[in-house]
């Protein structure tokens, strides 16, 4: 009801089409895997609940209400789809005097006054018949048509009852009032009625089945799956009699896979925030069923796809089932690891042990990206349960870490004066430079075996830390890359040796007078001289790998096209994005020319030479280019094309790529796959911003504008375009927003206070219309002021104060 609400609240734009609804009719998409309505945890244990359905609905907008939405149900329902109407029950709303709400005799009465018999028509309190869509919102009693699928019978007790057997079909809600925030219940301005009757469950009573599993909507599916993984077919068994699961793994795999073709359809891929996080989710519960319990091969969730598109048809497959294969192979490691995990760990409980160790659930969720729902069935197929409010205190600490943007790991001048005049040697960190290409095109990073050295915690030096405590862990030796040169510290855990069942998460990584920090959260207890095994977050590492040869290839670019003139004046390598600053700006065609020139170096699949030389040598390298910053003795060269050792020689005449780079870089330029620039734009006078993407997210943004012009251009039929060219824009929408995200990703928002002082101008009024245009506020005298505003970079807010500022004193000449 969502697209309705400013009906409903009576807030519709008068002048759009909206407003002059009256009576509406459709079909809509629905998932239902996360917030106050969640059926994730019931797929597959029954069959009846689905994360996607599709939603058939009536509605009247101060029109007709509670007698007409009744009598056209149930004409419906006994007489175009010849439902026997003694199969059928209604509820109806009880009332609840907490909330001052009365019963609602009136629809009781137009049931019994239609023919309904007394006894199949029962009262349900807030909880089963007083529809809220959230927290607040439009809202009101509803009244539900429920079918026994055995008849014969009088199955009044069944309703509401979780019974397989007597479920719901059809809700007809009467939106009475809206919840207000401080959960007040007020009139709305017009009453309406909200109807809606899923299409899955319909089916099934239409086609005599018991399960929606079944019909021929699902059929199709589990043939297919059957067929993939060479388990016994289907047989619609549950609970007990579903030994091994294997029936509940094949209603997972066919109801996920149908919520990720849909949604990916549409624009939401997995990832790791709001619907792309819960995306993410279903996706892993479908891998680990579908390997698991089915012992399916890898491949065979995305290979379900073109099923899903026959059945349902109104999507195009191949991306869907591209993107379903990369998301399988990266959890698919994980998911055997975190197995042995908990094996190894189950084989340690003592036999009468119910409870398992809430770390290692801790880590597997942490570190591994297990949801805690996954986690809590795996665990419940091995009769054992974790303690819930235990994990959610870990998962609010972490929350309150992640949000503050406090960190540890920075050493005081007293600890590291201490690790000095103990003569604890400085970190080796060159294993993060250990890794290589293989012929089938995959990186292979060494593993790197450490010493704890010390331990910082609560500003001190320790001698060992508490499960549960964040600390800083210096190692002797380390292959992760702390934060340094523009590039973004590598992420990842650690294993202590004797326990290979907890993860200890390395969260940051930081460079301290030669010692590089690793900001750790305990997941038991750690202690110096303690042996660990180093393991990288490797997609993370590869991504900014590609990010930051991809930074180089641009800054060439750049000089290509403007000239040795132009300078670079900053950048940050992160593994969703790139970001470069440089002088001067770009116009429409030379950000295309940029583009071009970018492409050619990555189809020629360069080779990147890398090689540790004097600094005093390297700085005799003809066209080097050397931002302004301290450079170590030796220094790493970095060269694109054209071996290290060629460069000195005045007979090469290519001019290529060549910069002084700690930075850890991909051995080929192919790798990048492929470089956009999504953003261009001043950020100060004489100074402008670039922010790239690569890979797949830059064919995604290529492909919807490819997408676009083809639709406008192609003769095919007019509703067709306009149908594509609305799903096209939903895309676009989605791909902007992500844009606009990484554009303010450079800082967290905070709110920072901007202090101006003048002479010529109004303090005052100079902080407040900055401030205002930031969404804070300010206040001060004529000469000095001050104010608060939430900003993602400080430059804009320079930008904002200089234009005002410009635009006064030019006003007073």
């Amino acid at each position: 009801m969502n697209q309705f609400k400013p009906i409903f609240l009576g807030a519709a734009d008068p002048r759009s089409e909206m407003a002059t609804y009256r009576r509406v009719v459709n079909s809509q998409k629905c998932v239902r895997a996360g917030g106050k309505h969640n059926d994730l945890e019931d797929v597959g244990r029954d069959v009846y609940h689905h994360t996607f359905f599709e939603m058939l609905g009536n509605w009247s907008f101060g029109d007709y209400f509670k007698e007409e939405a009744c009598i056209m149900a149930w004409r419906l329902l006994t007489e175009e789809y010849r439902i026997p109407p003694e199969r059928l029950y209604v509820s109806y709303f009880a009332g609840d005097a907490t909330s001052g709400l009365p019963a609602d005799e009136e629809t009781r009465h137009i049931w019994l006054s239609m023919g309904v018999p007394s006894d199949h028509l029962l009262p349900f309190g807030m909880k089963d018949n007083f529809w809220e869509m959230g927290e607040i919102g439009p809202c009101g009693p509803c009244t539900e048509i429920h079918y026994d699928h055995i008849g014969g019978r009088n199955a009044a007790s069944l309703v509401n009852a979780d019974s397989p057997d007597v479920v719901e079909i059809w809700n007809l809600v009467f939106m009475q009032y809206n919840r207000e925030a401080d959960h007040s219940l007020r009139s709305l301005p017009q009453f309406s009625v909200d109807t809606g009757m899923g299409l899955e469950r319909l089916v099934t009573v239409l086609q005599g089945q018991r399960s929606n599993y079944d019909t021929d909507l699902f059929t199709p599916l589990l043939s297919a799956i059957q067929q993939s993984s060479n388990c016994p077919e289907y047989r619609g068994r549950t609970g007990e009699a579903d030994v091994g699961k294997v029936d509940m793994a094949y209603r997972v795999v066919a109801d996920h896979v149908r919520t990720l073709s849909v949604c990916i359809a549409d624009g939401v891929y997995p990832g790791m925030s709001g619907a792309e996080l819960v995306l993410r989710r279903i996706l892993r519960r479908a891998v680990r069923f579908s390997t698991e319990v089915l012992q399916a091969p890898e491949g065979v969730l995305a290979s379900l796809v073109p099923t899903v598109a026959h059945i349902l048809i109104y999507f195009i497959y191949f991306q869907i089932m591209d993107i379903i294969n990369e998301n399988e192979a990266q959890f698919l490691s994980s998911l055997k690891q975190g197995r042995r995990v908990i094996d190894r760990t189950l084989q340690r409980l003592e036999k009468n042990d119910t409870l398992f160790p809430v770390p290692v659930a801790w880590s597997l969720h942490r570190n591994l990206g297990f949801p805690l729902d996954l986690i809590g069935l795996m665990l419940e197929e091995q009769g054992l349960s974790v303690d819930q409010r235990a994990l959610d205190v870990l998962a609010i600490e972490n929350e309150k870490v992640q949000t503050s943007g406090d960190t540890l790991v920075h050493l005081d001048l007293h600890s590291l004066a201490q690790l000095q005049s103990g003569e604890v040697p400085h970190t080796d960190d060159s294993p993060k430079y250990h890794y290589s290409l293989t012929q089938d095109g995959k990186y292979v990073f060494q593993p790197c075996h450490a010493t704890v050295q010390a331990l910082y915690c609560g500003q001190t030096l320790v001698s060992e830390v508490a499960g549960g405590q964040r600390c800083g862990v210096v190692l002797d030796r380390t292959c992760f890359y702390a934060e340094q040169g523009g590039q973004s510290h590598d992420q990842g855990y650690f294993i202590r040796d004797g326990l290979p069942d907890v993860l200890y998460p390395v969260e940051d990584v930081q460079l301290a007078g030669g010692y590089v920090v690793h900001q750790v959260t305990a997941a038991e207890v750690l202690r110096k001289g303690d042996q660990v095994q180093l393991y990288l977050d490797e997609p993370q590492r590869l991504a900014c790998m590609v990010k930051h040869t991809a930074t180089h290839v641009l800054n060439f670019a750049l000089r290509q096209l403007l000239g040795s003139s132009v300078e670079q004046r900053g950048s940050h390598v992160a593994a969703d994005r790139l970001r470069f600053d440089f002088s001067g700006s770009l116009s429409i065609p030379q950000l295309q020319e940029i583009e071009r020139s970018i492409h050619n170096i990555i189809t020629e699949n360069n080779a990147v030479y890398i090689e540790e030389v004097p600094l005093a040598r390297a700085k005799d390298i003809p066209g080097l280019r050397t931002v302004d910053e301290v450079y170590p003795d030796p220094v790493r060269v970095v060269s694109v094309a054209v071996p290290v050792a060629d460069l000195y020689d005045s007979q090469t005449d290519r001019w290529t790529s060549v910069e002084l780079c700690c930075g850890t870089h991909l051995l080929t330029t192919g790798e990048i796959g492929d470089l956009v620039i999504i953003s261009e734009r001043q950020m100060v006078k004489g100074i402008s911003r670039i922010v790239a993407v690569t890979g797949d997210d830059a064919r995604e943004v290529c492909l919807i504008c490819v997408l676009s012009q083809a639709v406008d251009c192609t003769p095919i039929p007019q509703w067709k375009r306009r149908e594509l060219q609305t799903r096209l824009k939903g895309l676009q929408r989605t791909t902007n927003t992500s844009i606009r995200k990484l554009e303010t990703k450079e800082v967290s928002q905070a709110h920072n206070p901007i202090v101006l002082s003048n002479v010529a101008l109004s303090a005052s009024d100079w902080a407040l219309t900055v401030c205002v245009r930031l969404g804070g506020n300010a206040g001060g005298s004529a000469t000095v002021a001050k104010g608060t505003g939430s900003v993602a970079n400080l430059t804009e807010a320079l930008r904002c104060a200089e234009e005002y500022a410009q635009d006064k004193t030019q006003n007073r000449c």
